[in-house]
């Protein structure tokens, strides 16, 4: 079974690449698709802390939570190196260091959100982590009975290790309702790490703005301490992340019944998959394999790094 969101991407990047459709793509329907690709995946972020409740995450342990807060920073810097080392153009390190130590193509929207990426510079990044997440779908079940993971270990190790949500529930659900459950709380742990993640990233964005701006025209002209004029800088907490943060206190808080959560459940997978269908539209295949080697070779080596530090983690827990 594939995802909802995953399903989303895979349509996208197919009405750009095949014949007859892929020209209303890039002529008609392109603004709606860039608009979609933009704002209703910051909505659909939003909408996502409603799926997070700080007592569930509290019931982990401090154990439990430091282990899982150490695999995403492991895997968000080691994917960060990685990207770097293997020289990827632009911001597709830091947005690959999200996608796949957080949650996916929500965390590569929010990243681009901060950095104030093009959006078609997450393309690539999204289409990576996309694929990473489906091979996920078959290659962990496999591999349950060879690790000797019971059926709890097993949910931890999916819930640390994949990257979107539906991707989680459609790889756990294969051990049984006892390691979905396992593999959604781990999960949504990690989504819970989305905010302070991209809230960093925001203030060293702000910081590298501000420098750049104060930065002397040459060395006999002395650094001011004011920002140059026109230079606009990023807010310190991004509108939607705040947004995300507010809709988590007000589920822990359990303001909204259970009707309203699933009415909000289902407007979010629309959002965001319309703006997955949005960026999958930005993919041009031949493109993208003739220019994004190396964004390939980082990708699969990331989705190694975190599967290798998830189920070491998982051994502790």
């Amino acid at each position: 079974m594939i995802p909802f969101l995953t399903a989303a991407v895979i349509l996208g990047i197919l009405s750009a690449n095949l014949p007859g459709i892929s020209t209303a793509v890039e002529g008609i329907l392109q603004p709606g698709l860039t608009l979609s690709a933009k704002r209703f995946m910051r909505l659909g972020i939003v909408l996502l802390g409603l799926k997070l409740s700080l007592v569930d995450v509290a019931e982990l342990g401090w154990k439990t939570l430091g282990i899982v807060v150490a695999i995403v920073v492991l895997t968000f810097a080691g994917t960060l190196i990685l990207g770097k080392a293997l020289r990827l153009p632009g911001d597709q390190p830091i947005l690959l260091a999200a996608g796949f130590s957080i949650c996916g193509a929500s965390a590569i929207g929010a990243m681009g959100g901060v950095t104030r990426a093009d959006h078609r510079a997450t393309v690539v990044p999204i289409a990576l982590v996309t694929l990473c997440g489906t091979l996920a779908i078959a290659a962990l079940p496999a591999l349950k009975g060879p690790l000797g993971l019971d059926t709890v270990t097993f949910g931890y190790w999916v819930g640390a290790s994949v990257h979107d949500v539906g991707q989680v529930v459609a790889t756990a659900q294969t051990a049984g309702p006892t390691a979905l459950a396992a593999a959604l709380i781990i999960k949504l742990t990690r989504v819970l790490l989305l905010a302070p993640m991209v809230t960093g990233a925001s203030v060293v964005d702000r910081y590298r703005r501000r420098h750049k701006a104060n930065a002397p025209m040459d060395r006999g002209t002395p650094t001011k301490a004011v920002v140059a004029p026109g230079i606009k800088l990023p807010p310190l907490i991004p509108l939607f992340v705040a947004g995300f943060m507010l809709m988590i206190v007000v589920r822990t808080l359990g303001l909204l019944p259970s009707s309203a959560l699933e009415a909000a459940g289902i407007v979010q997978d629309l959002l965001l998959a319309a703006a997955l269908f949005g960026l999958g539209a930005s993919v041009r295949l031949r493109s993208m394999l003739r220019t994004s080697g190396r964004a390939i070779v980082a990708a699969m080596l990331s989705w190694a790094l975190i599967a290798v530090l998830a189920f070491v983690g998982v051994q502790l827990i």
